[in-house]
């Protein structure tokens, strides 16, 4: 178990590892976890831990540590890292993951991992400005493997992967007292993405290319439904009205 503190001159890490844990020396990996109320996960981190297949994989914002804790139990990945930059959140973690290979560690986004560290990251819960601004910070240390889950300004993470040369590779709707966006990247050599071949890529970059081009009836009864939402108002904001064109150019 590690917690992360920080030099002021410097952005990398300085790790101070704790003693008052003994892990086993046996295969960690191995642990089955058979309480169902610690390793259940509601739709929408299940969605997530679906997309999730990795050697070593960090969270960024686990105040529960439950998906963490649920990969490990599954076998999904071997090693996990939780980051988080704020006291009880970080206890709270520190308490779920007791026992399981996980570093937990206090720290501000991705200065709480090194270069290299994670084949895989995921970040969710936050809104997209929050994400995209944890992914720029440090994009050396941003893993070739992905899955965001922004809780509004989603369009704002689709164009950070363009502009980013990360690909889209998948992307869902869970729907959990609204509805969640969860996109999965991956880390590209080519510039173009082609999950926005052939598509207006302002409604793309809104809606999502791939569930644009499932276009599955709930997605179709969901943009029908905003458009006689939005039709109502006399005038709309400009965020709404690019929303309501995007609409009409689907429809």
């Amino acid at each position: 178990m590690c917690q992360l503190y920080f030099r002021t001159e410097t952005s990398r890490p300085i790790l101070h590892y704790q003693t008052d844990l003994a892990l086993p020396q046996t295969d960690r990996f191995a642990i089955i976890d058979d309480d169902d109320t610690l390793t259940k996960l509601d739709k929408r981190l299940q969605a997530v831990a679906n997309r999730i297949r990795a050697s070593t994989h960090a969270d960024v914002g686990s105040d529960h540590g439950y998906l963490l804790r649920w990969l490990l139990s599954r076998r999904q990945i071997r090693r996990g890292i939780a980051i988080e930059n704020k006291q009880q959140p970080f206890q709270h973690s520190q308490s779920v993951l007791a026992g399981y290979d996980v570093d937990v560690r206090l720290a501000d986004g991705l200065h709480g991992l090194f270069d290299g560290e994670a084949d895989s990251l995921s970040i969710c819960g936050m809104g997209g400005r929050s994400i995209v601004r944890i992914l720029s910070d440090l994009p050396d240390r941003v893993p070739q493997a992905l899955v965001l889950q922004p809780n509004r300004d989603v369009d704002l993470v689709r164009s950070w992967g363009l502009r980013s040369g990360y690909h889209l590779i998948d992307e869902c709707i869970a729907d959990q007292n609204w509805s969640h966006q969860i996109l999965q990247f991956r880390r590209a050599t080519s510039t173009t993405d082609p999950a926005y071949k052939g598509l207006d890529q302002e409604a793309a970059l809104i809606f999502g290319p791939l569930l644009l081009k499932r276009f599955e009836p709930t997605l179709a009864l969901r943009l029908q439904d905003e458009r006689a939402y939005l039709n109502q108002f006399d005038k709309l904001g400009p965020k709404s009205s690019k929303r309501l064109a995007a609409i009409n150019r689907i429809l």
